[in-house]
């Protein structure tokens, strides 16, 4: 055993040191870091200035055999054995693929992957839709790799959980390969988990959960949250730890679950794939979706903070919208990571914005979250603050960058909200035109500088639907892949797809390729 620990854990060193040497960033999880800011602050390249459709539009794409749901890692100078050393940009697929391709170019012998592994015991398959249930919604026709990935630098491995089919049996299991050949480093472990509430014992369900969101590694502990891919009348919201792999103890072991509807349904937790998010003391963050709420034990439409006690997880606070019941019966629930904010000055100085498809922002303190006003009759009055539908529907995911919050809503402007004193802004201090669809942006800095907030327009289900660019600070649209249609156009993408940019480029999975965008 010592000496295949070594041989698992020995050359990750190399990858790490020469990454940091040359100053580039990893991006290893969801939205940048575990607190989802989603922006990347490394950005030297790209510009407000030369993105535009002159300088920037589609370099390259990359075919995979199934659609890509989740967002692209990425790692610097990785070294792959007897192909060289790479910038390497990572994506797993609905078929149960993951790839690992050189993330800047695709000619020569980057034509080809440098490596992809199948995540799938022998003789399984990824889960036909007609056994799943619940593809309507998303259009799915399978479920392989949902979520995005995590990769854990100080070991070299990045963590996958695939949903599979073998013998009439589903399973979710969480596996973990090597980030330069894609072996995997230990044998698979099946999901398994068990929650006890009121004195009854309940049972994960392989069969009709779905890993959606992003995966979360936090403190040498991997976060795993699940609810479904649309209502398909069994489904729970669970969150499910597991000790990451290490030198002594090289298979990830069980450390506690939380299921958020005990003895009841519906309540996932799917976050439009965005990750829980964790804050400095490693306490962890989600939003469920619709169901019901019976104060303190049931937790529809729902912001959750689970706490780490030693092998288990805890409830340590929670915040129920007081119109909760309205949200469930028109289909609202909360549907975004948990946005955690920098410390701030004033009263309120640990603070997090949870959103959700009305379209309000919900300031909340995170060492007092408010639990459930049920006096109040027309707004949250115990939490810090609450901008009523204030971003439009179906909001993408918050993005946090130099004292602003970012939204966008389907059919609304992109919007900008100032941060002073623990405080939002009380209406957004710059917002962009109208936009469509309801994608997640990212976006892009050279540290306070450059600032380039980047989405996808359109449903995606047809090539119609272009990559769109906006100056950070004043949100003027600056690119519009349409304009360069012939040259820019995207096949169609996923429900919910989702961006990655690092170091000059923008990644795009869609149903059928990896797509690179970047200076011409």
């Amino acid at each position: 055993m010592r000496s295949r620990t070594k041989e698992l854990f020995g050359s990750v060193l190399l990858i790490v040191g020469a990454s940091a040497a040359l100053g580039q960033r990893s991006v290893l999880t969801w939205n940048y870091n575990n607190a989802r800011w989603g922006a990347n602050v490394q950005e030297t390249l790209l510009t407000p200035s030369n993105v535009n459709s002159t300088h920037f539009g589609k370099l390259f794409s990359q075919p995979v055999d199934g659609a890509i749901i989740g967002k692209a890692l990425y790692l610097p100078n990785v070294s792959v054995p007897n192909k060289g050393v790479h910038n390497v940009v990572y994506v797993a697929t609905m078929n149960d693929t993951v790839y690992a391709f050189d993330a800047d170019h695709n000619t020569g012998t980057s034509s080809i992957p440098l490596w992809k592994k199948r995540v799938l015991p022998n003789g399984a398959t990824p889960v036909p839709i007609a056994v799943q249930r619940g593809g309507g919604v998303t259009g799915w026709n399978q479920v392989g790799v949902v979520s995005t990935p995590v990769i854990d630098a100080s070991t070299g491995i990045i963590y996958v959980v695939a949903k599979d089919y073998l013998n009439g049996v589903v399973s979710n299991r969480l596996w973990g390969l090597s980030v330069t050949t894609g072996a995997a480093k230990f044998n698979p472990v099946r999901i398994a988990a068990t929650f006890s509430s009121g004195g009854k014992t309940y049972t994960f369900n392989n069969s009709t959960q779905v890993n959606r969101p992003a995966l979360l590694l936090s403190y040498g502990v991997i976060y795993i949250a699940f609810g479904s891919n649309g209502i398909n009348g069994a489904e729970q919201g669970w969150v499910i730890a597991y000790g990451a792999a290490t030198s002594t103890s090289p298979t990830p072991q069980f450390r506690g679950a939380f299921d958020d509807e005990p003895g009841r349904d519906t309540a996932a937790i799917w976050q439009k794939g965005g990750g829980p998010s964790a804050d400095s003391a490693g306490n962890v963050y989600v939003e469920t979706g619709d169901g019901p709420v019976v104060a303190g034990v049931n937790f529809g439409q729902s912001v959750l903070r689970l706490n780490r006690a030693g092998n288990g997880l805890t409830l340590g606070d929670w915040f129920t919208p007081y119109n909760w019941a309205s949200l469930r019966s028109h289909d609202l629930d909360l549907n975004d990571s948990v946005l955690i904010l920098p410390n701030q000055p004033g009263v309120h100085p640990y603070l997090a914005i949870a959103v959700g498809k009305e379209g309000t922002l919900y300031l909340l303190n995170r060492s007092k979250m408010g639990h459930l006003c049920s006096s109040c009759t027309s707004r949250d009055t115990q939490i810090v603050q609450e901008l009523q539908r204030a971003v439009g529907l179906e909001t993408g995911s918050l993005i946090y960058w130099n004292g602003r919050v970012y939204s966008s809503g389907m059919g609304a402007p992109i919007m900008a909200w100032s941060l002073s004193n623990g405080l939002l802004s009380n209406a957004p201090v710059d917002q962009s035109v109208k936009v469509t669809g309801g994608h997640s942006p990212v976006l892009s800095a050279n540290g306070t500088t450059n600032g380039i907030l980047w989405q996808l327009q359109g449903p995606g289900t047809t090539t119609s639907s272009p990559l769109q660019a906006f100056d950070a600070i004043t949100l003027r649209r600056i690119y519009d892949a349409a304009q360069s249609a012939g040259r820019d156009s995207l096949p169609p993408f996923p429900h919910f797809a989702q961006l990655m940019g690092v170091n000059g480029k923008v990644y795009v999975g869609t149903n059928s390729s990896l797509v690179v965008f970047g200076l011409l």
